[in-house]
């Protein structure tokens, strides 16, 4: 199986990202998944370039990495110095990484438009920057800077800088799809061209996502003979972003028969995906391939009817390949088998129940059409089905609820400081309570009177947390007077669940979604507590 090497390049190239920055424990984070993941190079940055990076090579270089090596990333020398010479290059040799990576230009007009230099000086600073390098005894990837632009403008001379950092003896030559503009039956070509040429040279494909095109250009560069792929993780980068290596990775795998990380730790694929999100504070699109929350979830009636048989018909590959999992999600378009089968994964079973599955998908689309979706809210469809299987009981009954938002600053629309207090009357069996609560906004101040009210009988509302709150409006053309849609996600250590109510009124929508959140997270509670006695004993 021919391996291709991995270069992950999230910690300089993705950093670049608008609205990410990352602390030095987040790029040591990073850098410790990664290497556990079996990356095989992690690019760390510019040394000396700000004090933290110069802090990040000397913390790196005192880890026991397993298996990545840590790349500094650099210039080729200035034009008119010597390789010797240049501060640039004795920064990235005095930073002790095992791997040096120096970019360099290869588009011509690059080279006498942002240079300003001869088309020969060029040469000169590549093959002395990668000489002097290699003298020192760093492995050296050159970067070739807009090589696809220049091979469109000027073949030869792109030719002549790839001869230039061979003949000085890089180990590997990444070819970069600088503008991200390409197309994939453009780079492939390109890259035979020049993998042709020089059959003895390790290259390398760094792409960007401009068109698009990110992965199947890194692809199609493998096709051609490329061994070595560079991209970031989630494609984080600057503009569209880069290289998704994650998908790339799944793909080589997966698809072309080659290895990357190998099939074992491919199954980390999903949560690494979401670790650097929630390192670099960049979200996974729900519909990201591989690891997005919807990469294997159905919606249609028709899909989930064929799952149960024929999983295949509408996955292309078993979720647990990449550390996913199918998911079932109930809409107004809907069916039985979709309904049944959703229901089963909550716990719940409809047709041992006698339930009139028909009932249950009337009641759901007809909610929908008047702005419910349960696409995110599994408990909110939980407790629907068991009102139609008998089996909800409600923990707590409301006697009323009122909610005084407080503002006492004079300075109209810039004001600030609103506090909300709730109070709260409501019966549990025989008994009432009564109850007060404060918060920054109503939502806050019910969810603290509700959980002062209930804690006697019910002290494990405790460990519930409420960790997201939102508000739509389904029909945003009636303004004030249209409905408004709130989802709430709770946290109650098993794991996150959602419920959604709907109302013109949002306090009330958000009472309704905060009662069936806690109602929810009791009736898990209950069943975890049931399992727990099963599985012990009494």
């Amino acid at each position: 199986m021919t391996h291709i090497y991995t270069y992950d390049s999230t910690l300089r190239d993705g950093e670049q990202c608008e609205g990410i920055s990352l602390s030095l424990e987040d790029k040591l984070k990073i850098v410790e998944r990664l290497d556990a993941f079996g990356i095989d190079f992690i690019e760390g940055g510019f040394p000396a370039s700000n004090p933290k990076d110069i802090a990040f090579f000397k913390r790196v270089s005192e880890m026991p990495l397993q298996h990545a090596k840590v790349a500094a990333f650099g210039n080729t020398c200035k034009k008119g110095v010597a390789a010797a010479d240049d501060p640039g290059l004795a920064d990235l040799l005095a930073s002790q990484a095992p791997v040096v990576t120096i970019v360099g230009k290869t588009w011509d007009e690059q080279v006498t438009r942002a240079l300003q230099t001869t088309l020969d000086e060029n040469l000169r600073m590549i093959s002395d920057s990668v000489a002097h390098l290699k003298a020192a005894g760093r492995t050296v990837v050159f970067d070739a800077e807009h090589f696809f632009d220049g091979f469109s403008a000027n073949a030869d001379y792109a030719m002549q800088c790839i001869r230039a950092a061979h003949e000085a003896g890089a180990d590997s030559i990444d070819l970069c799809e600088t503008n991200g503009g390409k197309l994939p039956f453009q780079v492939e070509e390109a890259v035979s061209r020049v993998v042709g040429a020089f059959p003895d040279q390790q290259f390398g494909i760094h792409c960007h996502n401009d068109s698009g095109c990110a992965v199947a250009n890194t692809l199609a560069a493998v096709r051609a003979g490329v061994t070595q792929v560079q991209g970031t993780c989630n494609g984080v980068g600057e503009r569209v972003g880069n290289t998704d290596l994650l998908t790339v990775i799944a793909d080589l795998e997966l698809k072309m028969g080659m290895e990357a990380v190998g099939s074992h730790k491919l199954q980390e694929l999903t949560e690494v995906s979401h670790f650097i999100s929630e390192v670099t504070g960049s979200p996974v699109p729900a519909h990201y391939p591989y690891v997005g929350s919807s990469a294997f979830a159905h919606k249609g009636g028709l899909h989930a009817s064929a799952i149960a048989r024929f999983p295949e018909a509408y996955e292309h590959t078993d979720p647990a390949n990449v550390g996913n999992s199918s998911r079932m999600v109930v809409s107004e378009l809907a069916g039985k088998a979709s309904l049944l089968q959703k229901a089963k994964s909550l716990g719940l079973d409809l047709e041992a129940a006698g339930v009139d599955v028909q009932a249950v998908l009337d009641d759901i689309k007809a909610r929908e059409a008047s702005g419910y979706t349960y696409e995110m809210a599994d408990a909110s469809l939980a407790l629907l089905m068991m009102r139609h299987m008998g089996l909800y009981k409600p923990a707590f009954a409301l006697e009323s609820f009122r909610v005084i938002v407080d503002d006492r600053e004079d300075t109209g629309a810039l004001a600030k400081g609103a506090e909300s207090d709730a109070v709260i009357k409501i019966r549990v069996g025989d008994q009432r309570f009564v109850a007060t609560g404060e918060g920054v906004g109503p939502v806050g101040a019910l969810d603290a009177a509700l959980r002062e009210a209930i804690s006697e009988s019910y002290p494990e509302v405790a460990g519930f947390d409420l960790v997201d709150y939102k508000v739509r409006l389904p029909d945003e053309s009636q303004g004030t007077g249209a409905l408004t849609r709130v989802t709430i996600t709770m946290e109650d250590g098993f794991g996150t669940y959602g419920t959604v109510s709907v109302s013109e009124n949002v306090i009330e929508a958000s009472w309704n979604a905060l009662v069936e959140s806690v109602e929810y997270g009791l009736i898990r509670k209950e069943r975890a507590m049931k399992i727990a006695k099963e599985a012990f004993g009494g």
